[in-house]
């Protein structure tokens, strides 16, 4: 499963050596590179019949690191760990309703019901 967008697009991912922690504690998913913090994406869980339903709140990239394709990174990471999962989404952060509009691959992903 690639994760690289088209020859034609900026690719998803542009970094080496990426990893995501769940933090189920602290309601994050966070974001590191080696062993530097980069940042993390806010969630909740809830169960809505037989689905669990991430809600993404908010994502927020160290400014050491802001705008060189992190958030990008991460919410890539994310979508394609929650889409393993068999998870579904309700994207609240502004961040990601953008991201899904330009890879509309992830659109299966949103939950269309009411939490």
């Amino acid at each position: 499963m690639s994760t690289q967008g088209s020859s034609t697009e900026t690719p998803k991912i542009v970094h080496d050596d990426l990893h995501v922690e769940r933090d189920p504690d602290r309601g994050r998913i966070e974001l590191w590179q080696k062993e530097q913090f980069i940042g993390f994406l806010g969630y909740t869980e809830q169960t809505v019949g037989e689905d669990t339903v991430v809600i993404l709140q908010h994502t927020i990239i160290d400014e050491a690191f802001g705008r060189r394709g992190y958030a990008r990174a991460l919410v890539t990471i994310v979508l394609e760990r929650l889409k393993a999962e068999g998870f579904l989404i309700v994207p609240e952060c502004s961040y990601v309703q953008d991201y899904l509009r330009r890879y509309p691959e992830y659109a299966p992903l949103v939950f269309d019901g009411e939490l």
